[in-house]
Formats: structure tokens, sequence, C-alpha cells
């Protein structure tokens, strides 16, 4: 499975910047296949989470070295108790007990996680052999969200003829507020800043500008606007982010109907971020892309964390597990 002119990119970016990633499926034999790929080419250092003699004699038997991969066994860590004692802090409120905190960090996502909350890891990828809520979960009870209250949402880099877009909301969250909607356009903006993508983003509707009439769905969109664009003058006003909708999908993407249905827009028609009103929309949207288009899908990466933590499919190939520890790599240096 070749790797795309983007992913390859991204991949030389993330060895200039040198991050510590986690892998915490280390029973997975893609997993150590990629490990393996990554420390090999510089990606970034990896610290394997697993069976220590079970992996040493896997990477022994594939002829690969070891040697700049940290491998842990959580359940055997000198760091278990110490992290067991700190998400009993952590949750006490929630009521868990010592000896429940104890048997939750022996999990391997929720100890990837605590590695990364003592600052001796940059970021996470899992999924391969978990679900999406056993790798979320450990991410929000631990990482937590940038900001007390701020969305935590995800998106897709969508590799689309010589062209990359980011496409959010299409994992996580189901039918968000405009309050939500305006935190992950702007956090879509900064993503997208991450990977050269440019930030201009377009609130997506199946109205242009009121062309809809009014309907609460297309007012969600619109106050939505409005609220991110408060909050790039706020936060981020010298960063080039332009924002605007809400905008019909060909009024956002292609220019010579933005001329038309929204000639005033300073998106022109050149928008490469595209916000979703919700989750059907979002999810069927991606998957059109991927397969009618045959259109590169990475993701989803999750934003709004305090460090990047990010899912795969269970279904995923080596390379897209090398690739998202290469988007989580510069995720986590920006």
């Amino acid at each position: 499975m070749g790797r795309s002119i983007f992913i390859q990119q991204i991949i030389d970016a993330a060895k200039v910047k040198q991050r510590n990633i986690v892998l915490p499926e280390g029973s997975d034999e893609r997993v150590l296949e990629a490990a393996n790929i990554i420390n090999a080419e510089g990606i970034a250092s990896v610290t394997l989470l697993g069976d220590e003699q079970k992996i040493t004699e896997a990477f022994s038997s594939k002829g690969w070295s070891l040697d700049g991969i940290k491998v842990i066994n959580p359940e055997t860590s000198d760091k278990l108790q110490e992290y067991a004692d700190t998400f009993y802090e952590m949750r006490k409120a929630k009521g868990i007990t010592p000896e429940q905190a104890l048997e939750t960090v022996k999990q391997v996502s929720y100890f990837g996680t605590m590695i990364m909350n003592a600052g001796d890891a940059d970021g996470m990828v899992s999924g391969a052999a978990h679900s999406t809520a056993d790798t979320v979960r450990p991410a929000l009870q631990v990482i937590k969200s940038a900001k007390k209250g701020a969305t935590v949402s995800s998106f897709f880099i969508m590799d689309v003829n010589d062209k990359t877009y980011i496409f959010s909301d299409c994992a996580l969250v189901v039918d968000p507020t405009a309050e939500q909607l305006a935190d992950m356009a702007v956090d879509s903006a900064i993503s997208a800043m991450a990977y050269d993508i440019p930030p201009r983003v377009a609130l997506l509707s199946f109205s242009s500008y009121g062309s809809g009439g009014k309907c609460p769905m297309v007012e969600k969109v619109q106050e939505a606007v409005k609220l991110a664009k408060a909050k790039v003058e706020a936060e981020h006003a010298d960063k080039g982010i332009v924002i605007d909708g809400e905008l019909q999908l060909d009024s956002a993407i292609v220019p010579e109907v933005a001329s038309k249905k929204a000639p005033e827009s300073p998106l022109g028609g050149e928008a490469r971020v595209l916000i979703f009103p919700d989750l059907n929309a979002a999810n069927i949207g991606y998957k059109l892309v991927q397969r009618l288009a045959n259109a590169g899908a990475y993701g989803p990466v999750l934003q709004g964390l305090n460090k990047p933590v990010n899912d795969l499919s269970r279904g995923c190939y080596v390379e897209d597990i090398v690739g998202t520890v290469a988007l989580t790599a510069l995720q986590a240096a920006n």
C-alpha cells in the first residue's frame, strides 16, 4: 500500500519535530510492524505497551531492531502504583475506589494516557484492536479538553484530486449546538494550519446566506458563524483564518458557483475546511467522497484535547498507523 504525496510530506515534517508517541496495542502485529517502520525511518520516537518478552521475540523473529523503542508492560511497570494514585485523585469525586483505579490504569489505553499526563509522551495512537470508545474515554478522563467546557471534536483529512481538505465532525459530536459548531470551526482552522492546509473555513448547510428560508437548522449554522468569527477575532486575529457561512457545499468549494450564489463570500469558493451541521451529514459526506472520488481519508483525528490522542479503524493497514503517528506528532508539535 503506497503512500500519498500528502502523507509523505507529513512524515517528512514529523521527522523534524521528533515527538514521542505511545502505541498501546503492542499485542497487534500491525502495530509492531508500524512501530518498526516509524523507528527505522526516524518518524517519531515510539513507546510500545505490552508484554516485553513477546514483543522482543516478535521483533527478533522478523529481524527488526528494538533500539530506540521503549517497551513497557503496564502490569509490571514501576510506575503503575504512582499512576493509579494519580488516577484515583482525578476520579475519586466520581466514586472510583483506589482498587478500581489500579485495575483501570492497567488497561493499555489508560496507561498510555497516564504516560502522557506525566509528561513522558507527546501523543497516543490507538484503535487497531480497540473501539473508538476505548480510545476516547481515557483521553477525555485523563488528558481532558484544552479549555474547560470546550468541545472535543474530530476531523478527517481528505486528500481529493491534488487538494487536501478537513471535514469536521465526522465521528464524535452527534448533534452539535451553535456553540459546539463554532468551537469545531475554529479548532479545525488551527488543525488545518498544522498540516499546511489553508484555514479557509465554510460552515455548511442546505442554504446559502438564508436562501433556505427561516428554519432552525439554518439558524443554528448562522449563529455558529457569528460565534466562530467572534472567537477568531478575540483569540486568533493574526493567523489569517477566514470563516464564512452558512453556505451550500458548491458555494463553498466551487469558485464559479460561489460567484453566483455567494458573490460577497470572502472564501470565493475556495474553502478547504468544511464544517458539517451534524454527524449524519458529516459521516455520510466523508464516506461519499472517499468511495466515489477514491479519496484518501485520514482520521478520525481528535482535536480540542490538551495533548493529541488519535483513533484508528480496527480494519486499518500498517501504513494507516504510520501515517496517523506522523499526523499525531505534528499535532503535538503545534
